[in-house]
């Protein structure tokens, strides 16, 4: 009588656990079936869309022609960064990069650079079709704090409460100088040491349309 009702408890017991197991495997089903909708609607969302930047015009604002060689034309644009304070990075006898370092408040760093490129027009290379672009990058200030930890021997490594700090320049932009007052300057600066060096009037007329 007791085997039989052993037998029975036994039995109850196997098909509880039978109902528990199915029921958990439903759950975890269901579960992985959500973590994969998740997933996939993450992935399904689209990228923010920009409108276009770039209209390629017709204008001339990054271009000039000097009657002068490209190297001539050349060392004049690095002359003329090296007179408002630029830094060369690069001097070439067809292009001439510089950097210049800017704070307008405790909080933000920009760095200019500024390239100019000279290219013969013409098959003599008496005449040089220079072209400027100049990049302005931003930085901000990222602060971030540490908890200091002294050692002590008979403890070991404790933290203490003050944070040490430490900071580090972030870049959060970039951007090409679209300015017609920007470049005439720089251009006037140019014509004014290649006519020093060379002693002939540059013109610095915008390249005609062809």
């Amino acid at each position: 009588m007791q085997t039989k009702l052993i037998a029975i408890i036994f039995d109850n017991s196997l098909d509880r656990l039978r109902e528990h197991g199915l029921a958990l495997r439903s759950l975890f089903s269901r579960s992985a079936l959500l973590a994969v909708a998740l997933v996939l609607a993450g992935c399904s969302s689209a990228p923010h869309q920009y409108a276009l930047q770039e209209r390629f015009g017709s204008g001339d604002m990054h271009s000039r022609l000097f009657d002068a060689t490209p190297e001539q034309t050349c060392e004049a644009g690095r002359r003329a960064l090296l007179s408002q304070g630029y830094l060369i990075n690069v001097a070439r006898k067809d292009m001439v990069e510089g950097g210049k370092s800017f704070q307008p408040d405790a909080e933000s760093h920009m760095q200019m650079t500024i390239r100019v490129v000279c290219v013969p027009d013409g098959g003599r290379g008496s005449v040089t079709l220079g072209f400027v672009t100049g990049v302005q990058d931003s930085y901000t200030v990222k602060k971030s704090n540490n908890s200091a930890s002294v050692g002590v021997p008979a403890l070991g490594s404790v933290s203490l409460p003050f944070m040490a700090g430490s900071e580090s320049l972030v870049k959060v932009g970039s951007q090409t100088i679209n300015s017609e007052v920007f470049y005439d300057r720089f251009f006037d600066i140019l014509k004014r040491y290649l006519l020093e060096d060379t002693g002939i009037e540059a013109d610095g007329q915008a390249p005609a349309s062809k």
